[in-house]
């Protein structure tokens, strides 16, 4: 049965709230590369190891508040064996505290038909914000390809266009090792897909062994553009999009490449493949 549009774009996805603190905030830092130079002092405030200095890394709101896999909800419509994520954006509006208690409520923002064995784009947002105060921290959105779901009679645009990286050589590089068990580690930042884990579910995919969490190279370019641009200065860590267009297993080295006018790029050293491509990264504030 094709997916109904109104119902679809209005679906209710239960807002989530959610408490956290210095124990989260430090798995998270350390689970996207945080702490691999143990003597970098500018790293340690993100993995709690300061007592006088703790802050969190600002992609850790992709994961505080995370609805849940809701499109595995029959009441979707979507064929959801056929999903895939396929970008990525966070802005972070106000410094995301060490600890405190957030409601985050995700919503459909748009949905275009590709066309009967085309698939189809569903486009969606994050609002987080402090529990008491209302105050507004951060706003996630993402694309998911409903590779299953085309040919329902649905608007064929208007489609999001992608960043256009210069032609130039990067101004920057920053190269992350991931380690072989980095999947497991991860996998408490609110996503247990066997894909991650179990290397019977990875083979029955088409992977010689568990893939690492889209989320999880999202956040390692995360740690390298606060590096670079920021100088691991979290107060000035704006907003970043891409597009996920690789895979990565767990152990390979991820370089993240970098242009002084936020674009950049994160490729697989060990296979030369580019995991996150037509990357815009911008200081807060920035027009």
């Amino acid at each position: 049965m094709p997916i109904d549009y109104d119902q679809l774009m209005n679906f209710d996805i239960p807002a989530v709230r959610q408490t956290y603190g210095a124990e989260e905030v430090a798995r998270f830092g350390l689970t996207v590369g945080m702490g691999q130079d143990p003597l970098d002092m500018r790293q340690l405030p993100y993995i709690g190891a300061l007592a006088d200095d703790a802050r969190a890394m600002p992609a850790i709101v992709n994961v505080l508040g995370h609805p849940g896999f809701w499109l595995g909800n029959p009441e979707t419509g979507v064929d959801a064996v056929k999903v895939v994520h396929g970008e990525q954006g966070i802005t972070i509006h106000r410094s995301i505290p060490n600890e405190a208690t957030v409601v985050a409520k995700t919503r459909v923002t748009g949905l275009v038909d590709k066309g009967a064995g085309r698939g189809a784009l569903l486009y969606y947002e994050k609002r987080i914000c402090e529990a008491e105060s209302g105050v507004h921290l951060a706003t996630c959105r993402g694309t998911t390809f409903l590779r299953g779901d085309g040919g329902f009679g649905g608007p064929d645009g208007p489609v999001k266009q992608a960043h256009t990286l210069p032609e130039t050589r990067p101004d920057h590089v920053f190269d992350t090792p991931t380690r072989p068990e980095q999947a497991l580690y991860y996998r408490w930042n609110a996503d247990p897909n066997p894909l991650h884990l179990d290397p019977r579910v990875a083979e029955k995919a088409g992977f010689e062994r568990p893939i690492l969490h889209g989320l999880c190279t999202f956040g390692l370019a995360a740690h390298a553009l606060l590096a670079v641009m920021c100088d691991y200065d979290d107060s000035r860590f704006g907003s970043m999009d891409a597009r996920f267009t690789a895979f990565v297993y767990p152990g390979e080295t991820l370089r993240t490449e970098i242009w002084n006018d936020g674009s950049f790029r994160t490729r697989v050293i060990e296979r030369d493949k580019i995991a996150i491509g037509n990357g815009l990264f911008k200081l807060r504030g920035a027009a």
